[in-house]
């Protein structure tokens, strides 16, 4: 059953940091630390992604020492029985999120939920939002939405918690009362933020308040945070817009 969320539980900040500009794996790893401490207090999410993969799942615990939600982008996706095992390691760490890939089938999702334990939230990534309309048709043979729905079934079926998705979907998902999943939307950019070379503004995006009323309960950004002067200030702002639209839903 779905819990209703404050409006910092509502932002997942992407700490994605390239290696190439801050010197290698150290690199990295001292810019998301110096975010998580920046970050402290606030009680928003942070997501890693590459960097945990290149330091292994002690970056999980380190952030949790810090104060911060960890949400484990790992994207996961194997065969049922390397899923159960990669469930069982995560346990030990117990990030609050963790992505598995909808298309690896209900069994390896099912087994990934089923050994995190339940101090984790499972949740099923659908159609990549850097994905457009055709590269959607070659892969899937269907459009977005289509996709993104029939993923969403598959999740449930595997007993997940809840959907990574593009926000301009989430009005699909939310229309269908039988799926009772969390929608959480990457590819967020709030109106402030303008970005030279970003591969998913020309995809599928929403600002921060049109995803949360759209019907999201979660959002996900990440340069126009981490790529701010003030990391902490950006995160600030985007809550207010949050709260903002929160109270034009109603409180919801």
């Amino acid at each position: 059953m779905k819990k209703e969320l404050k409006p910092e539980e509502r932002l997942i900040v992407a700490a994605d940091y390239s290696p190439k500009d801050y010197g290698g794996i150290q690199g990295v790893k001292e810019k998301v630390i110096t975010l998580a401490e920046s970050l402290e207090g606030l009680g928003v999410y942070i997501k890693v992604n590459s960097i945990l993969r290149a330091l292994g799942y002690d970056l999980i615990t380190k952030l949790h020492d810090l104060g911060l939600k960890v949400f484990a982008d790992l994207k996961l996706i194997d065969i049922p029985n390397t899923m159960k095992t990669d469930g069982e390691l995560l346990a030990e760490v117990a990030p609050e999120i963790l992505t598995v890939m909808c298309c690896a089938g209900i069994d390896g999702m099912n087994a990934v939920q089923k050994n995190t334990g339940t101090a984790t939230e499972v949740l099923g990534v659908t159609v990549l939002t850097s994905l457009n309309e055709e590269e959607c048709q070659a892969i899937f043979t269907c459009s977005t939405r289509a996709g993104v729905l029939r993923f969403a079934r598959m999740a449930q079926l595997a007993g997940l918690g809840g959907l990574i998705l593009s926000p301009k979907e989430v009005e699909v998902v939310r229309g269908r009362f039988e799926l009772m999943l969390t929608l959480n939307t990457p590819g967020v950019r709030p109106e402030w933020f303008i970005a030279d070379s970003d591969d998913q503004v020309k995809a599928r995006t929403l600002t921060p308040r049109k995803a949360i009323l759209y019907g999201a309960e979660r959002i996900v950004m990440g340069r126009p945070i981490v790529k701010d002067r003030n990391p902490k200030e950006a995160t600030e702002k985007t809550l207010q817009e949050i709260e903002q639209a929160l109270e034009e839903k109603g409180g919801d």
